[in-house]
């Protein structure tokens, strides 16, 4: 191999490694504030998550104690945040490129937290409950 050759491959790993350590960190679960993305309506708490190339919000808090349904948005998309698991719920299923699902979590607890990965483990969501 020449010494050219062996600069090119550097340099290319350098750069990959780079994107993969600072880009990918804007994607961890415990960064950002959180979301405000939930309303209670007749008695149920509905917590809102658009999936379209990740999760928004990425972490959001809502109140403990309360009959509670996470809805998910999707808009034209056909990125892997489309794949959601919700590992806790036994949830797994490829969204609707466009339209809402409805998830059923129950009556989270004090301080339980809800993670949403995408099919891949690239995007993720948090909601902490309070």
């Amino acid at each position: 191999m020449n010494k050219t050759a062996l600069i090119i491959i550097t340099l290319a790993l350098v750069f990959g490694i780079g994107i993969i350590f600072w880009g990918g960190s804007k994607n961890n679960i415990t960064t950002g504030e959180p979301g405000q993305n939930s309303e209670i309506k007749d008695g149920v708490q509905y917590i809102t998550i658009t999936a379209k190339g990740g999760y928004s919000p990425k972490v959001s808090t809502a109140k403990s104690g309360i009959l509670t349904k996470l809805i998910v948005k999707t808009n034209g998309t056909y990125d892997c945040s489309a794949s959601l698991v919700i590992r806790s719920l036994g949830f797994q299923k490829i969204l609707a490129q466009t339209g809402e699902e409805i998830i059923d979590i129950g009556t989270p607890k004090t301080d339980q937290l809800l993670q949403g990965l995408c099919g891949m483990g690239m995007y993720s969501f948090l909601i902490k409950f309070i």
